[in-house]
C-alpha cells in the first residue's frame, strides 16, 4: 500500500504541475500530505515535515544569500564585460548564443556542484537572453543539459554516491565511462545547436541596438554599470573569484560562505543604510520565490521518507524485473535511471535502490560496478536538473523565471537523449556489458 501511495504522490504532483492546475509550491506540500493522511500517518505529519525542512534549511539559506550576492554583482556591472564578449562572439545570433551557453555551462560545471553552476551561469546569461528577446526556457534547458552531463565528474554527487553505496573506488565507476562522458558532451553541444537553430528561426539574427543597454533591464535602457568604478569592479571580481575558489575547496560550509561574501559585498558596494535597504527590497521577491520552493520540497521529501513510501517504492520497482532481463540489468538500469530521477531523491535511489539492483545483478553474474556505471548515466546525471526532488532544480527554474512543468516538457527529450547517447557509448566501449 505504501508503494502505491508513493507512486500516487509522485504521479499526482507531476500531473498537477505539468497541467498547471496549481502552483508547484502548493503541489509539493499538498500531495504528500493528502497521501500520508490516507495512509494513516496524519499524527506524524508534523515531525516528518519538520525533519525534511531541517535537511533543506542549509540549502535554502545558501540559495537566499547566493541570489542576493549575484544580484548585487549584476547591479554593479561585474558581468557586463562577459555579456559583451558573448554578444561579440555570438554576433547577436541566437544560435551562437545558445551554443555559447552550453560551452560556458560545461566549463563552470567542472566544480561538480549543480547549485553553484546554476547560480553563476543563470546570473551571467539571463541578461543576454533578456536583451536579445530569447526564450528563458532555452536558457534553463541548455544549462540543465550542460550541468547534467558534467555532474558525472568523480567529485560530483552521482559517482560519489554510487561508489559509497556499493563500496567501490570512484575510479571503478568513472574511468571506464570517460568515453561516454565525451559522447555526452558532444551530444549536449549538438542539442544546443539544434535548439539554437530553432530559436534563430523564431527570432532571426538580431540587429545591434543604437545604444547599449543595462544588464537585466531590457532593450532601450541606458547602461548603468558606470556607477562601479575600476577599483570597485576589481574588488568585486577578486571577491567573486575568492568565493568560487572557497566553494570548490569547501573552506567553510557553503551557506556560511555566501552569507559572508554577500555582507562584505553589500558593505563595500552599498555602504549606506538606504542603499542596502533598497537592494534588499529590489531583489527580495526573487529570494522568496526560490527559497519557498526549496522548503516546500523539504516537506515533500520529508513526508515521503518518513512514511517509508520511498523505501517501499524501491522494493516494488525491483520486484517487477523479470528473471529473463537479469542478464541485461545494467542496460535496463541505465535507460530507466533518468526517468526515475523524477520519482526518487538521489539518496533514496543510490542508497536504497542501487544496492538492491546490484545484488540482483550479482545473482545473474553481473559485476556490481557495471550497475553503478549504469545508474550514474541517468539518475542525477541528466535527470537532476528536471527533478522536483532536487533542490538545485528550483534554483535553475527560479532564477530563470520559468515554470517547472514547462521546463520539464521543453528539455526532457533532450536530457533523455543524453542518457541514451552515453549508454550507447558505454556499450560500445565495454563500460557496460552488451
Amino acid at each position: 500500500m505504501l508503494a502505491a501511495l508513493g507512486f500516487c504522490t509522485i504521479g499526482g504532483f507531476l500531473l498537477l504541475t505539468m497541467t498547471k492546475r496549481v502552483s508547484v509550491l502548493v503541489a509539493l506540500v499538498l500531495t504528500p500530505v493528502i497521501t500520508a493522511v490516507i495512509g494513516g500517518y496524519g499524527d506524524d505529519l508534523g515531525p516528518m515535515a519538520l525533519d525534511g525542512l531541517s535537511k533543506v534549511a542549509p540549502t535554502g539559506i545558501m540559495i537566499a544569500f547566493a541570489v542576493l550576492y549575484f544580484s548585487l554583482m549584476i547591479d554593479a556591472g561585474l558581468f557586463e564585460p562577459l555579456i559583451r564578449g558573448i554578444l561579440r562572439i555570438a554576433r547577436r545570433d541566437p544560435l551562437r548564443v545558445t551554443v555559447g551557453t552550453a560551452v560556458l555551462t560545461i566549463c563552470v560545471a567542472l566544480d561538480g556542484d549543480g547549485a553553484s553552476t546554476f547560480l553563476i551561469t543563470i546570473s551571467a546569461l539571463l541578461p543576454v537572453y533578456r536583451r536579445l528577446g530569447m526564450s528563458r526556457l532555452v536558457l534553463a534547458g541548455v544549462v540543465a543539459l550542460g550541468a547534467g552531463v558534467m555532474n558525472l565528474v568523480p567529485w560530483g554527487g552521482p559517482t560519489a554516491r554510487a561508489a559509497a553505496a556499493l563500496k567501490l573506488d570512484t575510479s571503478d565507476v568513472i574511468t571506464p565511462l570517460l568515453p561516454a562522458l565525451a559522447a555526452g558532451i558532444a551530444w549536449v553541444l549538438l542539442a544546443a545547436y539544434f535548439i539554437g537553430r530553432r530559436e534563430r528561426r523564431r527570432l532571426g539574427t538580431i540587429a545591434e541596438p543604437s545604444e547599449e543597454v543595462a544588464v537585466g533591464d531590457g532593450p532601450g535602457t541606458p547602461l548603468v554599470a558606470a556607477r562601479a568604478g575600476t577599483a570597485l569592479t576589481v574588488f568585486n571580481l577578486l571577491l567573486t573569484v575568492t568565493l568560487l575558489v572557497c566553494l570548490v575547496l569547501e573552506v567553510m560550509p557553503l551557506p556560511v560562505l555566501f552569507v559572508l561574501a554577500f555582507v562584505i559585498a553589500l558593505l563595500v558596494n552599498d555602504p549606506g543604510w538606504e542603499e542596502q535597504q533598497a537592494l534588499l527590497e529590489k531583489h527580495g521577491n526573487s529570494v522568496v520565490l526560490v527559497t519557498t520552493m526549496i522548503f516546500a520540497a523539504g516537506v515533500f521529501t520529508g513526508i515521503l521518507t518518513g512514511t517509508g513510501m520511498i523505501e517501499k517504492m524501491a522494493h516494488a520497482m525491483v520486484e517487477v524485473i523479470p528473471d529473463s532481463l537479469g542478464g541485461h540489468l545494467p542496460v535496463l538500469v541505465a535507460v530507466t535511471s533518468m526517468p526515475l530521477s523524477l520519482v526518487f531523491t538521489p539518496d533514496a535511489y543510490y542508497f536504497g535502490i542501487l544496492p538492491v539492483l546490484a545484488g540482483t545483478a550479482d545473482s545473474f553474474g553481473t559485476d556490481p560496478a557495471e550497475v553503478a556505471r549504469a545508474a550514474v548515466l541517468g539518475q542525477m546525471t541528466t535527470g537532476f536538473p528536471l527533478s522536483p526532488l532536487t533542490a538545485a532544480t528550483f534554483i535553475l527554474v527560479g532564477m530563470s523565471g520559468v515554470q517547472l512543468g514547462e521546463h520539464q516538457r521543453f528539455i526532457f527529450r533532450w536530457a533523455f537523449g543524453t542518457t541514451l547517447v552515453m549508454t550507447a557509448a558505454a556499450l560500445l566501449t565495454g563500460a557496460l556489458p552488451l
